[in-house]
């Protein structure tokens, strides 16, 4: 597609799908905590360690043809201040650029009900893809007033890519870890190991350093392991036939 100066891609691969496909729903994570929780029949889930070069190598190997849909799933950063940690973003289209990828999961309102009863916050909005943690809180200001975006994270734009390259459909349920009012500590973006697990020895290494450092790793272990749990909480959508078909997967 070529495209003239200020114009946008917009790709839709919110498709409907045979919900009678026997093939699995490829699930895009960027850390093992959240493949753990995605895992389960009919899953095929990958972890790229939050490092998009990974993420596009391991997507490479694969047989896209083996899928019958493509879901990114997990934690996210908080660009829009109204949003706070533990709350739950059902992507309608992700940003890369100038280009935007529609998404499906347009959950139903039972389905929305269901998860507000169990004191989750659910809304609909645009995810932001990025190649670089966006930390700062200035820096998530300035994306927030750039593309409007509800969150960030750096693998639901590779994983929309692959799907509309693939012509499979695409759906993104990212949960908010860091919201928009908290900095990212630099020590907690640099401690994941290339499995995607966290490098509990690099923290406690990187806080006796700097014991300054320790309250805001503790704020932000607060509001991951707060994340973790509403996330856990919307395992149900992968592995529930009513979510799948509400994404056309």
């Amino acid at each position: 597609m070529t495209l003239g100066a200020g114009a946008a891609a917009i790709v839709d691969n919110s498709v409907d799908r045979n919900s009678n496909d026997p093939r699995p729903v490829l699930i895009i994570t960027g850390l093992v905590q959240e493949a753990r929780i995605a895992a389960g029949p009919g899953m095929i889930v990958i972890c790229s360690s939050s490092d998009p070069q990974q993420l596009r190598a391991l997507l490479a190997t694969l047989d896209s043809t083996t899928f019958r849909g493509v879901i990114s799933f997990g934690v996210a950063g908080g660009l829009d201040p109204s949003l706070k940690s533990g709350d739950v973003v059902v992507a309608t289209e992700v940003l890369a650029g100038d280009t935007r990828f529609l998404a499906g999961l347009a959950l139903n309102e039972e389905m929305i009900a269901r998860a507000a009863l169990r004191r989750r916050r659910v809304v609909r909005g645009v995810l932001s893809g990025v190649e670089q943690v966006i930390a700062a809180t200035a820096c998530k200001a300035a994306l927030h007033s750039e593309t409007g975006a509800a969150a960030v994270d750096m693998e639901s734009h590779i994983a929309a890519a692959y799907a509309a390259e693939a012509g499979l459909p695409f759906a993104a349920l990212r949960v908010i870890s860091d919201p928009a009012n908290r900095a990212l500590p630099a020590l907690a973006k640099s401690a994941i190991k290339p499995n995607g697990d966290i490098d509990l020895g690099k923290v406690l290494r990187g806080v006796a350093r700097n014991p300054a450092s320790l309250r805001a790793l503790v704020s932000t272990g607060i509001d991951f392991n707060r994340a973790l749990r509403s996330l856990r909480g919307c395992r149900g959508f992968l592995h529930s036939d009513e979510g799948l078909a509400t994404a056309g997967i």
